[in-house]
């Protein structure tokens, strides 16, 4: 596919998916540059801003299998990834499959499950493979998790370690609308106080998974410099050594950080990256495999400000 398709696609995904959602262009932008990388996606917002509802669009945009797993205190590994049974009209054992074998996976308030379930999810997001009872099973090239939680709700929860962490390409922070962008949502949807359904929005396919493999195919082989290599390794290296931060970003957030980047320019029309596409992907790749120090989280400090600090003080290419 050359760039023109991918960007035409890309515009036909957008406006299937403004059918459902007002506004959160940003992230909307962030979303589709995922799906061009096959990343995972940690969105972080209050309820109610549109965090199911948009991952439904997508889903339905690009006939994608959708699947929601409603994380709880009480789920265990087998709720997330299935087990094996035993049949007794075959007198062998049946895998029951899991929610987790799907294509686009809602995993909403991934933080209020234990750990040993969160767990769960590393293998398939690492190499989208499930083991149960020692047999692995494959996810498909098109699995994507998007995992949600709750900022302002901290009782009953399980932070999520910095391993999984790391498998996220994506943090993505959710505001709340602006005001006309409100005012537009309740202009469409004030008529009822349930969720509206995905159905009543009338999205269309635009894509397939078979395309969106091809389109991923062309984002790799977008140009990426050695200058600009040399910024994304010297702005990550930076991460730690910057005295606010404790842990600093891996090896494989700079990996991250170039595929995103490749993807992001091939959605601006581009088949080059430059030093802005880099500069912009940086926050939500980066700003969660950061660990503050002490000192740094007594002053009030956040990620994204020692961030941009970073990026002020790395000097990009010209």
């Amino acid at each position: 596919m050359d760039i023109q398709e991918i960007r035409s696609l890309a515009d036909s995904i957008r406006g299937e998916v403004r059918k459902a959602v007002v506004g959160q262009e940003e992230v909307v932008e962030l979303m589709l540059t995922s799906l061009l990388v096959g990343g995972h996606i940690l969105l972080e917002g209050v309820p109610g801003t549109a965090k199911t509802l948009l991952t439904q669009a997508f889903a339905a945009s690009l006939r994608l299998d959708f699947g929601r797993i409603q994380f709880t205190p009480d789920l265990m590994p087998g709720d997330v990834l299935g087990t094996n049974l035993f049949n007794f009209q075959t007198n062998g054992f049946t895998l029951t499959k899991g929610p987790i074998f799907t294509q686009l996976l809602l995993a909403d308030e991934i933080n209020r499950t234990p750990p040993k379930t969160q767990a769960a999810l590393l293998q398939a997001m690492n190499e989208r493979v499930v083991t149960i009872d020692g047999q692995d099973h494959q996810l498909g090239e098109n699995f994507m998790v998007v995992a949600t939680q709750n900022p302002i709700e901290q009782q009953g929860t399980y932070p999520l370690p910095e391993a999984q962490l790391d498998r996220f390409l994506f943090k993505i922070i959710i505001d709340h609308p602006g005001r006309d962008e409100e005012r537009e949502i309740l202009r469409r949807h004030g008529h009822r106080s349930a969720m509206p359904r995905l159905a009543d929005f009338g999205l269309e396919p635009v894509a397939d998974g078979a395309v969106l493999i091809e389109m991923r195919r062309a984002v790799e082989a977008i140009r990426l410099t050695d200058a600009l290599i040399d910024y994304i390794v010297d702005v990550v290296r930076a991460t730690r050594e910057h005295a606010s931060l404790e842990v600093g970003a891996s090896t494989r957030a700079a990996n991250m950080l170039a595929a995103a980047a490749r993807a992001f320019a091939i959605l601006q029309g581009r088949d080059f990256v430059i030093p802005d596409d880099v500069k912009t992907l940086a926050l939500p790749v980066l700003r969660h495999r950061l660990v503050l120090s002490p000192g740094a989280e007594i002053e009030g400090l956040g990620a994204d400000r020692v961030l941009r600090e970073i990026l002020d003080q790395v000097a990009a290419p010209r």
